[in-house]
């Protein structure tokens, strides 16, 4: 089996044909876009590529699939992976390590989805940073108000519109009419006119979002579950993408990074944390409806309360094992394509 191992760079890459029968190789150094590519598989005409997953994973993705290569983009979070006490390491040894694990069945693989959901995907993501933006330029107009001892109140009411416009007069100016004893009041101007700005935009990302959501029948099955709002369930059914490639509902939690890490020895065998693996906006969010649920949803309430057994310890891993039965469930909804049943509540 010939295999094309590339270690991807933002504007070069470095190219191993790896013969894995003889373990005979051969570095190329080439640029990191779709025509050198394209004329570097051509040219060497591997059985399977390999490279790192990365922001251009996609496109090779694409480029691949046009050719009809075998494509397999490794997980570099994965224990097998990672470089640990090495004295050296160059671009030259990532491709030919890419190289030699594929030809040992080694690698864990990542799915690579079409260039719609990554394009969906990429517009969550941003969609989250927009928020965290906002949440800066709010955090920083209390800190700049809390050095002049101003406070404004709390909570988000403040930086609602009608909560702006009560301070706005009192507190804005612009910088040019601002004297040095009172700069703090153009700094507020400047940052409350980033954040209409911001909302502008985010309001715009949020309006396409719900198109997407509203089109889409796998999201309106999941929003079905109660608790469940239409941020969370587009992001579990964007990231699920082929509900069909998990086996079992174990591996949909491992892939979400709910499941906990191991620790046995001898006749130790003890569970440790959660792996925090795969995408923390779909924990936090799964979290946040968990929640929800413990207070308004039968069966979440029932769960709740039997895995914290009245203790305020071990409250946050029971939410934390309800977000996991939560996810499972949505699963098992899109690989069936059922809708939404309310479980039997357990015997006490």
């Amino acid at each position: 089996m010939r295999i094309l191992a590339i270690d991807m760079g933002r504007s070069k890459s470095v190219a191993c044909d790896y013969a894995g029968e003889t373990a005979e190789h051969e570095f190329q150094t080439l640029l990191t876009e779709p025509a050198a590519f394209h004329d570097l598989i051509v040219e060497r005409s591997p059985d399977v590529v390999v490279i790192e997953i990365s922001p251009a994973a996609g496109w090779v993705r694409d480029l691949c699939e046009a050719m009809g290569k075998k494509l397999v983009v490794a997980n570099t979070r994965d224990e097998a992976w990672r470089w640990r006490k090495i004295k050296v390491k160059t671009d030259r040894k990532d491709a030919l390590k890419l190289g030699k694990m594929q030809a040992m069945n080694q690698l864990s693989g990542v799915h690579m989805p079409t260039k719609d959901v990554r394009q969906w995907r990429m517009l969550i993501q941003y969609r989250k940073s927009l928020v965290d933006d906002r949440t800066s330029i709010r955090n920083r107009i209390r800190g700049i108000l809390d050095g002049v001892a101003v406070k404004l109140p709390k909570g988000a009411a403040a930086f609602s519109e009608s909560g702006v416009e009560q301070w706005r007069q009192e507190l804005c100016r612009s910088l040019e009419e601002c004297g040095m004893e009172d700069l703090w009041r153009g700094m507020i101007q400047v940052e409350v006119l980033r954040l209409e700005e911001l909302d502008k935009h985010l309001e715009e990302v949020e309006k396409r979002l719900c198109q997407k959501a509203l089109a889409d029948e796998r999201v309106q099955r999941v929003m079905e579950v109660p608790s469940v709002g239409v941020r969370t369930a587009e992001l579990v059914v964007a990231l699920i993408d082929d509900p069909h490639r998990f086996g079992r509902g174990k591996h949909v939690g491992n892939y979400a990074g709910f499941t906990p890490k191991k620790y046995q020895s001898g006749d130790m065998d003890r569970d440790g944390r959660i792996s925090r693996g795969g995408c923390a906006l779909l924990r936090a969010l799964l979290v946040q409806s968990s929640w929800i649920g413990v207070y308004r949803v039968p069966w979440m309430k029932e769960l709740y309360q039997r895995i914290k057994r009245g203790s305020e310890k071990r409250k946050k891993k029971a939410i934390v094992a309800v977000a996991r039965h939560l996810l499972v469930r949505l699963w098992a909804m899109l690989r069936d394509g059922v809708p939404w049943r309310e479980p039997a509540i357990a015997a006490a």
